[in-house]
């Protein structure tokens, strides 16, 4: 009898023709997603079996009749729940590729898409041949055309701009106020209590603001921060040893930890990736 191979394999790449978009393969039996979030929108299809998202305070599962799709900046996390093997293909669309996919769809802003979980047979036959296509690397114009045409139809059929619920003036201010303290000093940042000074409120009141905002606590929030600073570093060639350091992680263990567990892949096979992509 053949033996089963239960390890974790994931495969990351960054597209050669177009700035800020990622692409993910993985085959999973063992895998926990820490509270996270991406700067761009996420778009998962499930090859096999499937796993558990949380998200809005909800939670559903994911299995190969559903498109899973995430927002920008929309926290969510996950596991496999009862399933024992999940393989997916995921795309990564960052700021830079939005903007260019804005630009093919003719608007200025991409919409929210209003559910994480969209039966949708069509959707998911044609993000599984985007993703196909991207890897493969060949035949520039039916790339494009497939990338052009799914994410128009993604959001012609699923956005909705009531859906995204943006915190009030108030709660927008001091989340900004709050959020530029963090980032200015990733290494050292303030304690919990001189962020509740800074914003004149209580410790209990800011946790429940970056919760009620962002789906985060702010030690959760701070990590993001922190990430968002080493992908950038990463992306400039920097070493990921001083990158850890550089955006106030304890060590380079410590960094590969928070992006595996994140995004599921490692700093290594992100910067590998987007090396390739620029000697393209």
């Amino acid at each position: 009898m053949a033996r089963v191979d239960r390890l974790n394999r994931t495969r990351y790449w960054h597209d050669r023709t177009m700035p800020g978009l990622g692409l993910m393969h993985a085959n999973l039996h063992t895998h926990r997603y820490a509270p996270h979030r991406h700067e761009g929108y996420v778009i998962a299809v499930t090859e096999f079996g499937g796993s558990v998202i949380r998200s809005r305070g909800r939670e559903g599962e994911t299995h190969s009749r559903v498109l899973s799709t995430f927002n920008p900046d929309e926290a969510h996390s996950g596991g496999m729940g009862t399933s024992r093997h999940w393989r997916f293909r995921s795309l990564y669309l960052e700021p830079a590729a939005m903007r260019e996919v804005g630009a093919a769809l003719g608007t200025a802003e991409l919409p929210f898409v209003a559910e994480h979980l969209l039966a949708d047979d069509t959707l998911i036959v044609g993000f599984l041949a985007l993703h196909r296509a991207l890897v493969a690397g060949r035949d520039a114009l039916r790339r494009r055309e497939l990338l052009v045409t799914t994410f128009g139809a993604l959001f012609d059929r699923h956005a909705d701009g009531r859906a995204r619920l943006e915190p009030g003036p108030r709660d927008r201010r001091r989340l900004d106020t709050a959020i530029a303290m963090l980032r200015a000093d990733l290494a050292s940042p303030p304690r919990l209590g001189a962020l509740a000074a800074g914003l004149g409120l209580t410790e209990y009141q800011v946790t429940s603001l970056f919760k009620r905002t962002t789906g985060m606590t702010p030690s959760s929030y701070l990590t993001q921060l922190r990430l968002d600073r080493a992908r950038a570093e990463l992306r400039r060639g920097r070493s990921i040893a001083e990158t850890a350091t550089g955006c106030g992680f304890y060590d380079q263990s410590a960094l590969t930890g928070h992006f595996k567990r994140c995004y599921g892949t490692t700093p290594h096979q992100f910067a590998t990736a987007v090396r390739r992509a620029g000697s393209a």
